[in-house]
């Protein structure tokens, strides 16, 4: 898994679709990834180089990278490059197909089946990632990456929300299955007013 990993986000990103993302009894295939870039990208995390927030970007492949966002909400990456290299795959939205019982019960909020992990913070807490588990190993840590067994076709385009330079449609690194209802509706980000 390492090797796969080892490569850009960008690259990665569309090979990541129908891999299954475990958590205990409950496990998510991913229908929608986003890549960011590490230093070189404006949308990433890492665009202003390392630090204690972002360290888990820069390596090594094949760990988790979690954030909180919006005061509220655990996001989850799988961290792709040699160390040394800031490189992430946001995990935006999946198909329950383990547990499902247990991810209705964390996300009460849901209407319907389709949308228990549609975008990144429900499949977050579907799955009971954490902030927490920053820095697992997805191949022996509480949460398990595997990979898919054939690659999905794919559609791709601007990032979700995601403001500024690093949102344009010069960044069509979104990747989704079409026609899975698990994938969330594109949005682009709103600007805010400043007081």
């Amino acid at each position: 898994m390492f090797d796969l990993l080892s490569r850009p986000a960008t690259e990665v990103a569309p090979l990541l679709l129908g891999a299954v993302v475990r958590v205990g009894e409950v496990a998510v295939r991913l229908t929608e990834v986003e890549a960011y870039m590490g230093e070189s990208d404006p949308g990433s995390h890492a665009f202003r180089g390392r630090g204690k927030r972002n360290a888990v970007m820069y390596g090594p492949p094949g760990h988790l990278y979690t954030y909180f966002t919006y005061g509220m909400h655990t996001c989850a990456n799988v961290v792709c490059m040699p160390e040394g290299v800031a490189s992430g795959i946001l995990l935006r939205a999946g198909e329950v197909v383990d547990g499902a019982e247990i991810a209705a019960e964390r996300r009460m909020a849901s209407r319907a089946f389709a949308d228990l992990a549609q975008g990144p913070a429900r499949l977050a807490v579907a799955l009971g990632i954490r902030l927490d588990d920053a820095g697992s190993n997805l191949e022996s840590g509480r949460v398990r990456l595997e990979l898919p067994q054939s690659h999905a076709s794919f559609s791709a385009g601007p990032r979700t929300g995601v403001s500024g330079e690093g949102g344009s449609a010069e960044y069509p690194w979104r990747f989704w299955i079409p026609g899975e209802p698990s994938v969330s509706p594109y949005r682009p980000a709103v600007k805010r007013k400043r007081n």
